[in-house]
């Protein structure tokens, strides 16, 4: 089976997470997807198959060589896909030798996919590109690294005459929403260090992320009949745009890119009586982050000066940027940009604005860096993924596999 066969049909399961059950996986659907990798890796006779009650799956390939010494090294995928668009009922399809123009995902609702909105689309001309039906989010985040992993195992496992050491697995639920990482066993997953396949188009390479932290600051109003309410009424509502318009105006995510960090409202939920503001704050420099975090205390202290007692902070931390655990073993690096350049893949090595599993592994104490798996445009319905990508990202694996061994 082909990593475009396996992804097609991976893609059919329904694998949203969802912050609000506080189950772990988060969603029925990510077990069953477990369940149906589960049934694959023993078809493919892998050894040391284990999947838990929170649905974290494992699996070795064990090493075929005699050779003393070899690192385990392990990959690692999650099974969600991103709360933010539906992904049941995906209808994926092929764009065969793309032409570099629109294509039209949806006749009926007119929904195009075009380079105009999306020129990055013009790296890939020539090439076939899978797309959705524009009612549904692709699931290449992370699907793609899923179908990519295990291809590449079961090349290996086809071709005993490449030389690799033991070979970790891992596919966890629960990405997307933050806990991807929460109950993954480091011990028992047994790695030396890892790679998450979960990045972006081809030739990603990322070892340093944002640091992370969520932040809801609530205000409580006070609702008076609206005809008998001068100097007795405090709306919730108001103070709460009060706050959000303090905090710097081009420091947003649609006004940022690179290192430059942000303050992201996600979401308001509100009455007169009680609004609740919920932001995420991200800088990759640490200190930047503290100061970010020491901003919201900053103002909620302000607004309570002139509305005493309204506002409450609550700050929690998410992840961290996972540099300062991979640069002391940098090695790791370098073989993914040898095996990249083997694959015949230019290496970028890019910073992820964003977080991966990878991140919280890296302070768990498995160094686990981010490789490209193709797709772009995640968590939406101009999602697509490259089918060279896939295949390039696969080969990656096979020669990281290669170059542990040889090493």
């Amino acid at each position: 089976m082909t990593v475009v066969d396996r992804f097609l049909q991976y893609v059919k399961f329904d694998t949203q997470s969802d912050e609000l059950t506080n189950m772990t996986p988060s969603t029925p659907g990510q077990m069953i997807f477990a369940r149906h990798l589960e049934e694959e890796l023993k078809a493919m006779g892998l050894d040391n198959i284990s999947l838990d009650e929170n649905g974290y799956l494992m699996a070795t390939l064990p090493a075929n060589t005699d050779r003393k010494g070899i690192p385990t090294v392990g990959f690692i995928a999650h099974l969600d896909t991103s709360p933010d668009l539906s992904g049941r009922h995906v209808c994926p399809r092929i764009v065969e030798n793309y032409n570099g123009g629109a294509i039209t995902l949806n006749a009926e609702k007119n929904i195009v996919l075009s380079p105009e909105e999306f020129p990055e689309l013009l790296h890939y001309v020539g090439q076939d590109l899978i797309v959705t039906d524009g009612n549904t989010l692709l699931g290449a985040d992370d699907k793609a690294g899923i179908a990519e992993i295990i291809t590449a195992i079961d090349f290996l496992k086809n071709h005993p005459e490449i030389k690799h050491g033991d070979i970790r697995i891992a596919f966890n639920p629960d990405e997307e929403i933050g806990k991807g990482a929460h109950k993954f066993d480091v011990e028992r997953f047994g790695a030396d260090w890892a790679y998450t396949m979960d990045g972006g188009e081809v030739g990603e390479l990322e070892y340093e992320n944002f640091n992370a932290a969520v932040a809801k600051v609530t205000f409580k109003g006070r609702n008076v009949h609206p005809g008998y309410a001068k100097h007795k009424m405090i709306n919730s509502i108001r103070i709460a745009n009060q706050f959000a318009i303090m905090l710097p105006r081009w420091e947003t995510p649609e006004h940022t890119e690179g290192y430059e960090g942000f303050y992201h409202l996600i979401s308001i939920e509100g009455t007169v009586e009680e609004t609740t503001l919920t932001y995420i704050i991200r800088d990759h420099d640490r200190d930047r982050f503290e100061r970010r975090k020491k901003e919201f205390e900053h103002l909620t202290r302000k607004i309570n000066h002139e509305f005493p007692g309204v506002a409450s902070l609550e700050i929690a931390d998410q992840y961290y940027n996972m540099r300062e655990k991979i640069e002391p073993v940098s090695h790791i690096i370098d073989i993914a940009v040898e095996a990249m350049k083997d694959a015949g893949v230019e290496p970028k090595v890019v910073p992820i604005r964003g977080g991966t599993d990878g991140a919280q592994l890296s302070f768990k104490g498995l160094p686990c860096p981010n490789i490209f798996a193709g797709g772009l445009n995640f968590h939406g319905r101009f999602e697509f993924v490259p089918v060279p990508s896939m295949e390039k990202a696969t080969q990656v694996i096979v020669e990281i596999a290669r170059l542990v061994a040889n090493r």
